[in-house]
């Protein structure tokens, strides 16, 4: 009898055409799901009869509650090398692996420049008004070259946001907790004293923070209000490290011109979720690491990954 293998939101429907499966298919049957399940009852059911899961980057949360009802589960395989979503501890207890795969950093940061970008050159209203016969040329773009670009965080992918900010010949400033001034000066940038500093001086603010006890929520109203009026946010990092509520104030309220978001609070976004009508706000449905050579990553290690369990030496283990 064969192992069940589901994988999890393969909205494309590409999972099983952008790697090779053939190596595992004599020992397992692939069912993928194009639709999210919203609901633990609806996925625990759908998930039932299943002894192998691939899901997508921290989407699906694999907590107690959900693990306890899948006896059937011995593999768990996410997309990545870290995941806050799955419960380590719970999976143990019973009796799953969970593996990961690798993840490029390249295409988050390609998408956090084109937010930028999209928005300091008002691309989509330009582009919609040509196409829909509206005005010849309705925006001025703001400037980058001279301008500053702040960074919250100065990891592998604010390194990398930094890098092209510079290319562009932007002033480049950053600020995280944990932020030495030799790490600054390894990249290139400014050191800021502080996240106020930062806020308060920033033409453009990028987010490339973990999410931790210590950054959620740490753009607030009271941070969001030190911004420039002038001033654009853009999150391509974690929903929860900008309190979203506060931003849509700040968005409707003309308090910043404007916002670029790959993340938030309930994924895939419900249609009436204010997010979808928030004025200056160019939004993306987390698109940061959607690519096809971080999907050929993610699916074809996941067959490496199925292979080693089948044959009892797990690799890329997680928890």
């Amino acid at each position: 009898m064969r192992l069940r293998c589901a994988v999890l939101d393969d909205f494309q429907n590409i999972a099983t055409t952008v790697a090779d499966w053939s190596p595992v298919r004599d020992q397992v049957e692939i069912t993928t799901f194009t639709e999210h399940f919203t609901d633990e009852d609806r996925l625990a059911t759908a998930l039932a009869d299943f002894d192998i899961v691939v899901t997508l980057r921290e989407r699906v949360p694999f907590r107690a509650p959900l693990l306890d009802r899948l006896p059937r589960l011995k593999l768990l395989i996410a997309s990545g090398m870290r995941n806050s979503s799955i419960d380590y501890a719970a999976a143990e207890r019973n009796g799953v692996t969970v593996c990961g795969t690798k993840s490029s950093s390249t295409p988050p940061v390609e998408l956090t420049w084109a937010l930028l970008l999209g928005l300091a050159r008002g691309i989509v209203t330009e582009n919609n008004a040509l196409r829909e016969g509206g005005p010849w040329q309705s925006t001025v773009g703001a400037d980058l070259h001279g301008r500053r670009l702040g960074l919250l965080g100065l990891g592998k992918i604010g390194g990398l946001v930094a890098r092209v900010g510079l290319a562009f010949g932007m002033e480049v400033v950053a600020w995280s907790q944990n932020l030495t001034k030799e790490r600054a000066d390894e990249v290139g940038v400014q050191l800021a004293a502080s996240k106020e500093e930062l806020l308060e001086s920033g033409d453009f603010v990028s987010v490339h923070l973990k999410l931790s006890d210590r950054t959620r929520g740490l753009l607030g109203a009271p941070e969001l209000a030190l911004m420039k009026p002038s001033a654009y946010l853009v999150n391509t990092s974690r929903a929860a490290i900008v309190d979203q509520d506060a931003l849509l104030a700040a968005l409707r309220e003309d308090r910043i011109a404007g916002a670029g978001v790959d993340v938030f609070d309930i994924e895939p976004l419900p249609a009436d979720h204010p997010m979808r009508s928030a004025p200056r706000l160019l939004a993306t449905p987390h698109l940061g690491y959607v690519s096809e050579n971080n999907y050929r990553t993610y699916y074809g290690q996941a067959v490496e990954d199925i292979q080693a369990f089948l044959g009892g030496s797990p690799v890329r283990l997680l928890g």
